[in-house]
């Protein structure tokens, strides 16, 4: 169980930092 819950967070974090860096690409292109 504990590596479960160490993969599921380890999947947010990845998540969250695809989305800062899909948003910051959008800026970019958008400048």
């Amino acid at each position: 169980m504990p590596q479960v819950i160490n993969t599921n967070i380890l999947s947010l974090n990845s998540q969250r930092n695809l989305n800062k860096s899909q948003e910051a690409l959008q800026v970019s292109l958008q400048r």
